[in-house]
Parts: C-alpha cells; structure tokens; sequence
C-alpha cells in the first residue's frame, strides 16, 4: 500500500511538472527567467519541471506577486481515480445517512453515493420521510426549498410525488412512479413526498451535477460582480430573441457599426438592426453571410433549436428504447429525462441481458455515474494502463467511471446511468481539435519548452 502511495505522489509530481512548463512557457519565462524572479536556483526549478520535488507554499506566494496567476494555478486537480473507475459500496453509502428536516419534522433521508473529484457529479439517495394524503401541490404538508445552483436528473423509485413550479409560474405536481424521471434547471425549487397508501417510503436517485458555469466560470462571474456579469446573460426566452442578442454580442464585441456592418455583408441596416431585435431569424445562408463579417462561425450565432421548459418530465411508459450494440441484445436501453441545453448530458437505464463475454463493447467521452437500481449483482469490468480489470456492483452499489474507459456490464440486472460533460467536451474539445494531431500530445502534458536557444532554426 506504503508503495502504490508513493507511486501515486511521484505521478502527481511529474503531472505538475508538465504543467508547471507550460505556465512558464504562457509567461515566456525560461527556467532561469523563473529561478531568478521567485528567487531560487535554477536547480530547485529543474527539479519541480522534471517532477523530483514539490512547490512550497513560499514559491507560489512569491509567484502571485510578480506573476499575472492565482493560486489556483499551482494545484493540480486531484486524481482520485487512477485506475479508471471508482465504487462506492451500498454499506459505505448507509454509513453516511444524515435525516434533514423540514418543517420541524424528518423530511429526507440523505445517503451518499459515488462520486470522484475528478468528475463534477454530486450525486445522492434521497428516502422521502413526508408521506402526504392527496395530491394537491399547494398541500400545506409540503416543504418546498429554494433551488441550488447545479443541474439535477431525478431518478424516481416507488410512490413519489414531485413538486416544481411551472413556467407560469403557479405549484405543479407531478404523480411519480419508478423508472420515471426529471430533469431540472438550476435555482428551480422543488420538493419531493411518499404518497399515501405505499408499501414503503419512496426514493429518489437526485444526481446534481455542474456543467459549464462550474468552477473557473464561476469563479470568474463572482469577480465580475453583479454589474459587469449581468451583461453576459441574453434573452434566450424565444429563439428570435436568442439569435437577437448572440447577433448583438458579436458585433459590439467587434465594434462594428451598423453602416460598416451593412457593407460588409451588402444587407440592408434597417433589416441588421430588425434582425438584433429579434423581428426574425434570416436564413441559414445569410446566417453564415453574417457569421463571415463578423469573423466568427456561423454556429455562433445560431439560436437553440427550441426553448425548453425549465422542468422536464418524462414518464417511462413515454420513452424511447432500444438494444446496443447493434449487432447483439447485450443492453436494452431506455432514454431517460434531458434537455437539449445540455447536448452532453445523457441519462439512461440500462437493462443487462448478456451474462459474460469478453468485449469491452462500452466508451463513453463523457464523465459516467452508475447506480445497481436492481436486485443482481451485475459484473462490471474494464481497462486501464493496458491492464483488464473485474469488479461486482451489487444492488445499491455505485460507481464512477472516467471518460475514454473501455468496458462493459455483463449478467442479468438494471442500472441507472447519466453522463456529463467534463471541462474538455464542447467548445473546449473543438479548441483541442482545431490544433494538428502532434500537437495534442503537448496541450495534454506539456514536456518541451516553447524554443531551444542552443538550436539555431
């Protein structure tokens, strides 16, 4: 263990080195250039680059002074999941049942489940204490909170009513049995009760997650503060209004005006400024006529294709199913509640019907939370650092599953999956994909210095 310990630190170490080259190389500092201004040897800096030594908290207060950083920029990530997968088993989950009231009464019971620092789920197991007699959604019983910041899949299991708040703003009730789901928006206030008459208490799987407004995002609006980030927000309340205020956005942010803009796309002004206050979204190729003047891609302007409910029921007796792979029946698959704001975010369950084989026939580019909501135990295995790996999820077992991660589920059983976007899917994977393939290997672990001064080119 002592060894697997000290192995984990040493990969740590290289990890930071590599990103520690590449912050001197964004700062056009030389390993010596760095060395003298943080007032240390060149050696010391050597040996954090190539990964033999740790940075002190000295050196990155004195890096803040003279630097343009944060010191958010000399921690790494934390890696909690180095061989690709991490369970959370159902006796572990119990140990970390908490009752939150409401009302002054038991309200929830609240478990922990899987989760990674390296994936940006906060997923739990909900036990609905409240047991109402009808399903009135102005019920004086029910306790309704503020809404939090993260999105949130709502897996149901058993007699549970949902309670959320309509786009007309009144109390709405949704009559909840198990398989069906919801997907809520963040700050949506909600509730969750048992109905009368179950055999037990309902659950809820409640997998909140963050998205793109998440950490450095976030960290970013707060110093902006309420004046400055204000703006950023646009009417996306009809997709005219959408395209209006992304058409708007990119052309102050070019400074362009109207007449300069006029000429450069030889549509008239009045129909650009119609266009801006949202009176019609033009066609696809004059989409891309404006797209071209602005420099920018013509995706960039386009609205979302519809504007979606805040709050999205899906009952599972509506939704769509199918078997993957192709050419087997190995999983019989049903689509559960999204929203297409959110293209990266995916949630299914999974019906196994294949008892063993050795194909990995799964990998996923997103992040991977898995919950045994049925009564086997399902075998789930898997490879890392070319090495094939086994493990047993049981029934209230829950597991990680890092992106990229060959594997499969075999035996016969039900799992509840949702998949999230990273920090790398989306503009971020497109940035990564706009550079030549040889130079990936740099923008993921950065080893070369940004010229040679002893190469004459």
């Amino acid at each position: 263990m002592e060894g697997a310990n000290s192995d984990a630190k040493n990969s740590e170490l290289i990890r930071f080195g590599h990103y520690f080259l590449g912050l001197i190389n964004d700062l056009k500092r030389r390993p010596e250039d760095a060395a003298k201004e943080l007032n240390i040897s060149v050696e010391d800096i050597m040996n954090i680059i190539e990964g033999r030594k740790e940075i002190s908290s000295e050196i990155i207060t004195r890096a803040k002074k003279i630097w343009p950083v944060n010191s958010r920029d000399f921690f790494l990530i934390e890696d909690d999941c180095p061989n690709g997968i991490k369970i959370m088993r159902v006796e572990d989950s119990a140990k970390s049942s908490r009752i939150m009231e409401r009302g002054g009464a038991p309200y929830y019971e609240y478990r922990d489940t899987a989760v990674s620092s390296v994936g940006l789920f906060r997923p739990e197991w909900i036990e609905e204490l409240c047991e109402v007699e009808d399903n009135d959604p102005n019920n004086n019983v029910v306790q309704w909170n503020k809404g939090h910041f993260m999105h949130q899949f709502t897996y149901f299991i058993g007699d549970v009513n949902y309670y959320y708040i309509g786009p007309d703003g009144k109390k709405n009730v949704a009559i909840m049995n198990t398989g069906d789901s919801v997907y809520g928006t963040p700050f949506r206030p909600h509730s969750f009760t048992t109905r009368k008459g179950a055999s037990k208490n309902g659950l809820i799987l409640a997998l909140t997650y963050g998205n793109q407004l998440s950490g450095d995002t976030q960290q970013e609006l707060s110093i902006m503060g309420k004046e400055l980030g204000m703006p950023y927000w646009l009417d996306f309340s009809t997709r005219k209004k959408a395209f209006g205020a992304l058409l708007n956005f990119h052309r102050t942010c070019a400074s362009l005006s109207f007449e300069e803009f006029s000429k450069r796309t030889g549509i008239d002004k009045d129909a650009l400024i119609q266009f801006e206050k949202g009176s019609e979204i033009p066609s696809y190729e004059t989409n891309i006529t404006l797209a071209k003047a602005l420099n920018v891609n013509s995706r960039d302007l386009f609205p979302p294709d519809v504007i979606e409910d805040k709050v999205i029921v899906k009952y599972y007796k509506d939704a769509p199913r199918w078997y993957f792979p192709e050419s087997t029946t190995t999983y019989h698959i049903v689509e559960l509640s999204h929203s297409k704001t959110l293209p990266f975010s995916k949630a299914f369950e999974f019906t196994i019907e294949k008892s063993d084989d050795d194909e990995l026939d799964l990998q996923v580019g997103l992040h991977q939370y898995v919950y045994n909501v049925g009564d086997e135990s399902i075998k789930l295995n898997w490879q890392t650092k070319n090495t094939i790996k086994h493990d047993v999820l049981k029934s209230g077992d829950s597991a990680y599953i890092k992106p990229n991660v060959p594997h499969n589920f075999r035996g016969k059983g039900k799992l509840v999956i949702l998949r999230i976007a990273g920090r790398i899917v989306g503009d971020a994977q497109r940035e990564l994909s706009y550079l030549d393939e040889h130079d990936v290997n740099r923008a993921i672990s950065e080893t070369t210095m940004w010229f040679d001064p002893k190469t004459k080119h």
